[in-house]
């Protein structure tokens, strides 16, 4: 009988740590596909003193690839501090080097589990700010970083790439959520006006 699944693919479906609604938690994500017809969710619960993941959870009605991918993410998210995610892309690129390169026809599987997983995190990025009682807008709600700084460090310091902004006050290097927000201040101010 041949085999649906790749070994490494097969041996994680059967073996899902993370799979299921969270009974507390701070924030979801949700994704959906329409070449498949199927959900992920992800649940993620946050120590906001430690600014850590503590718990994460995801539910998917997906395919093994989708099921291996979620429950990788998950498990390679929890108990991290915010400040090591980097913005997530490299927990992608790691995935498909333990297990191994998702198949064209199933690539849509690993991106709507990487974009749930995402969502999550900008659905806790929309609550923290409005949460933020600053008379400047929070941009980077992992570090509370203010709009304000952040043009400070882009003026004063005349940091032209997202990575010195990063440097010079952390904003943006935890879930990269607000990177799009840092590169619109840093292009604003090469503006002539």
């Amino acid at each position: 009988m041949q085999e649906v699944y790749p070994p490494k693919i097969r041996d994680k479906v059967r073996n899902l740590s993370h799979a299921g609604r969270l009974s507390q938690f701070d924030t979801e994500g949700v994704e959906v596909s329409f070449i498949c017809g199927t959900l992920t969710r992800f649940f993620l619960k946050l120590d906001a003193e430690r600014k850590t993941i503590s718990e994460i959870s995801f539910q998917s009605n997906g395919c093994g690839f989708v099921l291996a991918a979620s429950d990788f993410f998950a498990e390679n998210i929890k108990g991290k501090h915010l400040t090591e995610l980097e913005g997530l892309e490299k927990l992608k690129m790691q995935l498909e080097e333990e297990l191994g390169e998702f198949p064209l026809n199933r690539k849509h599987c690993l991106t709507m589990s990487f974009d749930a997983l995402k969502s999550a995190f900008a659905e806790l990025r929309r609550k923290q700010i409005q949460e933020f009682s600053g008379e400047k807008a929070l941009i980077c709600t992992c570090f509370g970083v203010s709009e304000e700084t952040i043009e400070s460090v882009v003026k004063e310091m005349a940091a032209e790439t997202i990575e010195q902004v990063i440097e010079a006050c952390r904003a943006g290097s935890g879930c990269g959520s607000c990177r799009p927000l840092i590169q619109e201040i840093i292009d604003q101010s090469k503006l002539p006006y």
